[in-house]
């Protein structure tokens, strides 16, 4: 008599991999859940491009359930194989892409994500700057970030505020005035310089 599978116990990948080829639908979608956000984001990170990268998991995945049926437990680990498989496809796309150049002339993706000190200063200085509306009269402050935060021009700005384009260009004039003085003794900590 054998003893039922630990449910805290999880199934592997390979085990996960021969249910599905033995017809089990439910372990096909258990793997998928596993593996598709790794494959995706190994293929978005190589191709730098979220729709080729979502075309590269796809047939991945398409070519793991061929396999299925063949998977020989213990060889190889799915998760390998299938990193292994999307650094092909991968691979074959950016040579097609850049006329058979090999991927050691392919310069690595620059990371557009700002470092934690940056994003902690960016946090502060906007604190900063809405500590510092909040202390202006409203329709100042409202002008202000109208102008600046939001990026409209006086006339939106009028039109939204059913004030005249001049009255904009003075609320907006005094009120950058007054943050300035507010945030004068601010400058060091918020990291700009006197230059």
């Amino acid at each position: 008599m054998t003893a039922a599978p630990d449910p805290a116990t999880p199934v592997s990948d390979a085990a996960l991999l021969v249910a599905f080829a033995n017809g089990d639908g439910q372990a096909a979608t258990d793997l998928a859940a596993r593996l598709l956000p790794r494959v995706l984001a190994q293929a978005t990170r190589m191709l730098s491009d979220h729709a080729e990268a979502e075309d590269v998991a796809q047939d991945a995945m398409m070519r793991l359930w061929k396999i299925a049926p063949d998977w020989r437990q213990g060889e190889a680990q799915v998760s390998t194989w299938m990193y292994r498989v999307v650094a092909n496809l991968c691979t074959d796309r950016l040579r097609k892409r850049r006329g058979a150049m090999s991927l050691d002339q392919v310069a690595e993706p620059v990371d557009g994500t700002p470092s934690v000190t940056t994003r902690m200063q960016t946090d502060l200085r906007m604190r900063a700057l809405s500590d510092a509306l909040a202390r202006l009269p409203d329709r100042q402050a409202q002008a202000v970030a109208l102008r600046h935060l939001e990026g409209l021009s006086n006339p939106e700005i009028a039109q939204i505020m059913d004030i005249s384009v001049r009255s904009v260009e003075s609320l907006t004039a005094r009120g950058k005035r007054a943050l300035a003085d507010i945030m004068a003794g601010r400058k060091a900590e918020l990291g700009y310089d006197d230059d």
